[in-house]
């Protein structure tokens, strides 16, 4: 490799500067006065911080391309354009009451990496892509990760088309807007080769801000299952009921929650349980509960443990149900994912050289890389944000600490990109 090819040239041009602006600015579009963005899937905000991130890729000669599903790429062609194309990216839409950095941030690291390489002069012999993945968040059309997985091929495209808002507006008809918004951005089909895809995200935990190090090589996602309990008591006067003649739903399910808790205990505190709903009815001060649901929200990186944990649940559930009937049902699961071990060694490695401090480390929230694992060679790069909060206004990052991660994965999408 010559040497203004090495991946650290390019690295070395990333600007802490100009990334933390442009940050700022598509912060603007769906930005809030308390500082944080609301920018819907699709929306009108949505398209604005299309059409900015479109314009700044034009101005250093990257070409603008989506698919069926609204997914936006922007491509720095190889001296060799038929070879698969290394990918990095994440998303631009945000929660309700989102931050400036989740998702946003993997968007414009990847186009400063392209920058970085451009100023630099740096020729790869694949072809590098930073897409912007369409409706990761699913707050305004459900599911979320609706982009990356029509692009690999985990959802029907008929069925998230005719999905709808709350206001009844279809993916579809939402998406026809951004298009016609977008003139510009040519059309192409999704679900081509990939070399290797790698996702820069800020950490949404407090591990490496409680370390001190700034870049955290992901090795996985932990899996996720979720679980619905309804228990049936019978509703009574409060006042007038002895105890022993009650069956008081919430006192059953206090008992179960208990139980699951101290069954759930991990020393090492990798077990994510959480009941993230408790509902009573009929809700009255003086009437015995009669109904309980409560959710179960089950985390772990090994699907043994989660085998194990949760086939705890239904067992300790009747075991304190108090004669109420109890109802346990499974709603939603999601595999473990393992992050292919040459992209975990590329990132660590330049990590290293670049000397960043850093630890590996397991992604408790999902991403696009979740789907993308399943096609291609995927890895993630994270960064710490403040008190690890996410999925909120005061979400923060340093300029830093974002231009550390955007500096391993430049130099990480250069190393690919040369194979």
């Amino acid at each position: 490799m010559k040497a203004l090819n090495h991946p650290r040239v390019a690295a070395e041009s990333v600007s802490e500067t100009r990334l933390w602006q442009r940050l700022m600015e598509l912060a603007a579009c769906g930005g809030m006065a308390n500082g944080g963005v609301n920018r819907q899937a699709l929306s009108p905000e949505d398209t604005a911080a299309r059409r900015l991130v479109v314009t700044w890729g034009e101005a250093i000669g990257l070409n603008a391309f989506t698919d069926e599903i609204g997914n936006l790429y922007l491509r720095r062609e190889g001296t060799d354009p038929a070879a698969a194309p290394v990918v990095t990216g994440s998303h631009l839409d945000s929660q309700p009451m989102g931050g400036k950095f989740d998702g946003a941030y993997g968007v414009m690291a990847g186009l400063e990496a392209l920058h970085a390489m451009h100023e630099a002069g740096v020729e790869t012999k694949r072809p590098v892509e930073v897409v912007a993945w369409t409706n990761e968040e699913g707050s305004r059309f459900q599911p979320g990760t609706m982009g990356s997985a029509i692009f690999a091929g985990q959802m029907d495209l008929a069925e998230v088309l005719a999905v709808r808002d709350r206001a009844g507006l279809t993916v579809a008809e939402a998406l026809d807007a951004v298009l016609a918004a977008t003139p510009e951005v040519k059309a192409r089909p999704s679900g081509f080769p990939i070399a290797a895809y790698i996702e820069a995200h800020i950490e949404q935990g407090p591990l490496l801000e409680a370390a001190g190090k700034p870049i955290g090589v992901v090795r996985g996602v932990q899996g996720m299952r979720w679980f619905t309990i309804d228990v049936k008591g019978e509703a009574a006067h409060a006042g007038t009921t002895p105890l022993r003649h009650r069956k008081d739903a919430l006192k059953a399910a206090i008992a179960m929650v208990r139980a699951l808790e101290e069954a759930m205990y991990d020393e090492t505190d990798t077990v994510r349980f959480t009941v993230g709903r408790f509902d009573v009815e009929p809700g009255s001060p003086n009437t015995v509960p009669a109904r309980v649901l409560f959710t179960i929200d089950l985390r772990h990186p090994e699907t043994a443990v989660l085998d194990r944990l949760s086939a705890c649940i239904r067992p300790l559930c009747q075991a304190n149900a108090n004669d109420c009937p109890v109802t346990v049902q499974q709603t939603a699961e999601s595999a473990p994912t393992v992050f292919d071990p040459a992209v975990v060694d590329v990132v660590d490695r330049w990590r290293r050289d670049l000397a960043f401090a850093g630890m590996e480390m397991v992604s408790g929230a999902g991403h696009d890389a979740i789907y993308m694992a399943g096609i291609c060679p995927t890895g993630m790069i994270f960064v710490p944000c403040e008190s690890g909060i996410s999925h909120n206004e005061t979400e923060s990052a340093t300029p830093a600490d974002l231009a550390a991660g955007t500096k391993v994965l430049t130099a990480a999408l250069v190393d690919f990109a040369n194979r």
